[in-house]
């Protein structure tokens, strides 16, 4: 099978990633950014991480590339609204993206390694991309890790359905774990590693997390993968409801972790 984005580009799912910023998915690289950095964003979807690391390399350029070509007009779209000028978006291939050799200071990646089957391959050809002192900066969750209070059974049920659909797709849902190892793989000659987490405990984050889980159990890419791979409704319709539960328990709290990483050399 060919690789296959687990999660697709749901309302549900864009949700998610119009959430993201610098500050709260992209701290561990903002101290490493200086004005007049020319940037790639590898995955950048709707763009909300993209445009501020813009706005803090301002004069520099920056590229935010996507499979999806609706996901790209969306973050132009965004660029425009918000009139971020040093900032342009377009549909390219994570493998290839059609850059010259050195053509930036940094090659970012949010969310992006634990979708592709060769993330080591993807790492050595973002690796040629940046200048000799250039960094190649990668952020990924771990499914496998995450902490999902009370316990319920569905909610394990979730997990499990996930990581083996995600696996089916050639994808690697505990990549967070991983990503020094891959870069090392790469031939970089220098990883700084770290981690850090989201956290979901308020009632707002609860209705926010728990309801777009819920909504990708009901209809999304997710539950068509799902059903395509032998899974049921029955399956579907369990993990909806806890995450409704979990959404509605005032002592719901959820950690979702990510492993980061500043790569040189």
């Amino acid at each position: 099978m060919p690789e296959r984005y687990t999660l697709g580009h749901h309302e549900s799912v864009l949700r998610s990633h119009r959430w993201r910023t610098a500050e709260n998915s992209a701290a561990y690289l903002v101290p490493h950014l200086r004005p007049g950095m020319d940037v790639l964003d590898v995955g950048s979807g709707p763009g909300t991480i993209t445009v501020d690391i813009a706005r803090i390399v301002f004069p520099g350029r920056v590229v935010g590339i996507d499979a999806s070509e609706d996901v790209v007009e969306e973050a132009a779209r965004l660029a425009r609204e918000q009139g971020v000028e040093n900032v342009e978006f377009r549909v390219a291939d994570a493998y290839d993206p059609g850059y010259d050799e050195g053509a930036f200071d940094v090659v970012h990646a949010h969310q992006v390694l634990q979708h592709l089957g060769r993330p080591v391959e993807a790492l050595a050809a973002w690796r040629r991309l940046v200048a000799p002192d250039g960094i190649v900066a990668a952020r990924d969750c771990d499914y496998e890790a995450a902490v999902v209070a009370p316990g319920r059974p569905e909610l394990h049920l979730w997990q499990d359905t996930y990581q083996h659909l995600a696996r089916r797709n050639h994808g690697t849902p505990d990549a967070g774990r991983h990503l020094k190892e891959w870069a090392r793989a790469a031939g970089f000659s220098t990883v700084q590693s770290g981690a850090s987490v989201w956290c979901f405990e308020s009632d707002d984050e609860r209705d926010w997390w728990g309801g777009l889980w819920a909504d990708r159990a009901a209809d999304s890419e997710f539950a068509t993968g799902v059903l395509e791979t032998g899974g049921t409704r029955e399956t579907l319709d369990a993990i909806r409801s806890g995450w409704l539960a979990w959404r509605d328990d005032p002592d719901g709290w959820m950690i979702l972790p990510h492993g980061e990483i500043i790569a040189r050399g």
